[in-house]
Parts: structure tokens; sequence; C-alpha cells
């Protein structure tokens, strides 16, 4: 089930955090869950429509292309035995600079991407009949077309609160940010939430699981997992993981098992 990562270009960088082509076979009963991340997530299905719903919701939407903002529970995807497309996980910057509105503008939702043009489905038609080279390609020139820089910004002190809630081996607590960035704890959770639709100790969870789960996938037993990361022990990882991934550690692990290769 190979996986292609592209590199974004320069230009791109401070507002794409990761773009992976996909084509998996799978069991045709196969799902996947979509796991929370500090990325606002992207994805053009290719061939047929994403197969997606939050965990807990039983209305399911099919989607050509897909905006999901920052959530702190897992979406379910129904695989139908393949998945083909492409995934992007956006910076909060890169949501305003190509879609010119806070990331809190899109928490906890499941947006159709065509919605107000925002990825067409004239480009997910032309991306769909291209090789891989050749779609990575257009899609940068997309991206890049869209990008306005005049429209990219956060109020400095919620940028270097964001930074600080998501950098390190481990996260700071809330209150240390709040005084790093000249707020009040208050003050902070409010424009916090707007900016971003998740709160500081939301985000700090966020930080932390992400941190986890690439120590996990390097190999590092679970119990020095969770000590690096930031958890109090390893039953407090478990259970944050329960409530994040709603599967255990080494569930993640086996859900997606990828191989990634060079585009062809």
């Amino acid at each position: 089930m190979p996986s292609y990562v592209h590199r974004v270009p320069e230009g791109l960088a401070p507002y794409v955090r990761s773009c992976i082509g996909y084509d998996y076979r799978l069991d045709p009963d196969a799902t996947h869950h979509g796991l929370p991340s500090r990325g606002i997530t992207v994805i053009i299905a290719f061939e047929e429509p994403l197969d997606c719903a939050w965990l807990d919701d039983a209305e399911r939407g099919r989607f050509d292309t897909l905006l999901a903002g920052l959530h702190t529970s897992p979406s379910l995807i129904r695989t139908h035995g393949h998945q083909h497309g492409i995934q992007l996980a956006l910076t909060p910057r890169g949501v305003r600079a190509l879609f010119g509105a806070p990331a809190g503008a899109f928490a906890r939702a499941l947006v159709d991407g065509d919605e107000d043009d925002r990825i067409p489905s004239s480009l997910q038609r032309r991306l769909q009949d291209l090789p891989w080279r050749e779609r990575f390609t257009l899609l940068d020139q997309y991206l890049l077309g869209r990008v306005d820089t005049g429209r990219a910004g956060v109020r400095p002190e919620l940028a270097r609160a964001w930074s600080l809630l998501g950098t390190g081996p481990t996260v700071p607590r809330v209150e240390q940010v709040a005084r790093e960035v000249g707020l009040s704890r208050r003050q902070l959770l409010i424009a916090f939430r707007d900016e971003y639709g998740v709160t500081p100790t939301e985000a700090r969870r966020l930080a932390r699981f992400e941190v986890a789960q690439h120590l996990l996938r390097d190999g590092l037993a679970a119990a020095d997992v969770a000590a690096r990361a930031g958890y109090a022990d390893q039953p407090h990882m478990n259970r944050e993981w329960r409530a994040l991934a709603a599967m255990t550690p080494a569930g993640t692990l086996e859900d997606f098992p990828v191989v990634q290769d060079e585009a062809p």
C-alpha cells in the first residue's frame, strides 16, 4: 500500500505541514480512524468519494474534497476496499492564507472542499487524470496561486502561544504559556479558541499526542514514549489515547500500515 510524500515548495512551507499521496487496496470492510492532530486536514479523493463521518455520528458524508478543522475525537472512514487521493495538513496560518478564515471557522467540522470554491471539483477532476508527479506539480501551482500573505496574519501573542504549545520534547502548561505571551489565562482561552477552534488545553493534548505517535512509530517502548511525551505515566497516556483515537497505541500502529515510496 504505497504512499508518496511530497515536499512542497518553499513558498508553501509556512502554510502546508505535509502533503501525501496514497493508493491503498484493502479489505472491502476495512475502516480507518482519522486521528486528531495539530494540522487542519484537506483530502482530495480520486475515483470514489471519501466516505467519512465523526466516529460517534450516525450521519455519514461523501466527499470528493474534504476540509476538516481541528478536533479532539477521531473520524471514521469506510474504505470500501480502495483509498486513493492526496492528503494535506495545513497550518493555522495556511488556513488563513489559502481560505481567508481562521482555523476556528472549521473546528470540529467536516466541510465539503468545493464549498466557496476552496478546493473546487474542477481541480479534483484535473488532478485525478494525471500521474503522481504531475498531480503534485499542479496542486503546488494551485495553492501558490491562492496564497494571500495579507490575510495570513494571526495575533502575535496567539501565534506565540500556538508555537509554545507545540514545540519541544514536552509541552508546557497553559499557565506558563499565558504568562509568556502576556495574557491572563481567561484572555488566552477566549482568543485562542476563537482563532484555532480548540482551547489551549486541547492544543496541548494534541501536541503531546503527536509527539507520542512519532516516538511510538520510531519503535520506543510505550513506557518510554509516555515519559518523553510528557504524560504522567503509561496509564495516563493510554487513557488519553483512547479519548483521542478511540483505540490503543498498538491499534494505531496497525491502522493503515503503509510503505512510503517515490512518486512514479
